[in-house]
């Protein structure tokens, strides 16, 4: 008997589904785009993965990822500004934006020690907030802007529908990484043109280049990819 096809992977890492199935369905996700202005140059916040992940093992990223349930629950200090949650809205069910936002500082905190907040007294909390909410913080919802939107192609095996967002790194708490925190093998500051330079994923790629328009312009549109087998499809949120 002949031995089974192995899975071709594509070379940002990412698992093709297997011929003849059904493409999965996209799960909701969003990232953070943090940005740093103290230097002679605009840095952008990037981690690399770690090589024993079956997702973009060994690529540079910005932090981030998938909605959990506990993020439609979890209290923040500062809301979505008027025009960012409206932007949410107008493609999802109200409040799922908002949770949305709180899933990528939650996965901030979780991947990078990071802290997308602001001081308050320490609180008890439950499943995935437990651990940010005992640093003493809360949620700092008005730091982020919407940048784009990107749902990965159907021949992957995992989809993701992602949100991404961007934030002054002066929001922070600290630009200091928590000791013994952080899913993410390092993490590092660096200017644009160093963030092209590392090994990325095309979508990460094409978000550097986003975020480096949207600083030279903020009113540009958000633009909404999605990426299918012979080609992507582009509009504006």
């Amino acid at each position: 008997m002949s031995e089974p096809e192995a899975t071709p992977r594509r070379p940002e890492g990412g698992r093709m589904r297997a011929p003849g199935t059904r493409a999965v369905k996209p799960r909701d996700a969003a990232t953070i785009i943090l940005v740093r202005r103290d230097a002679k140059k605009p840095q952008v916040l990037m981690g690399r993965r770690n090589s024993g992940h079956d997702f973009m093992p060994n690529l540079w990223v910005f932090p981030g990822g998938r909605i959990d349930r506990a993020d439609f629950r979890a209290p923040y200090a500062t809301d979505l500004r008027p025009e960012v949650e409206a932007k949410f809205d107008r493609h999802l069910k109200p409040g799922r934006g908002r949770a949305l936002a709180l899933a990528a500082i939650r996965e901030t905190w979780e991947e990078a020690g990071l802290l997308l907040a602001k001081a308050a007294p320490a609180r008890p909390g439950v499943g995935p907030w437990r651990e940010f909410l005992a640093q003493g913080a809360l949620p700092d919802l008005d730091a982020v802007e919407i940048i784009a939107r990107a749902v990965t192609p159907p021949m992957l095996a995992k989809r993701f529908d992602t949100w991404f967002l961007m934030a002054d790194a002066e929001r922070l708490i600290s630009l200091d990484r928590q000791p013994d925190c952080g899913e993410l093998e390092e993490i590092a500051w660096v200017d644009f043109d160093e963030a092209l330079g590392l090994q990325l994923p095309m979508v990460t790629r094409t978000m550097i280049e986003e975020a480096v328009r949207r600083l030279e312009d903020p009113e540009r549109p958000s633009p909404f990819m999605r990426f299918g087998v012979k080609g992507h499809k582009m509009a504006h949120l």
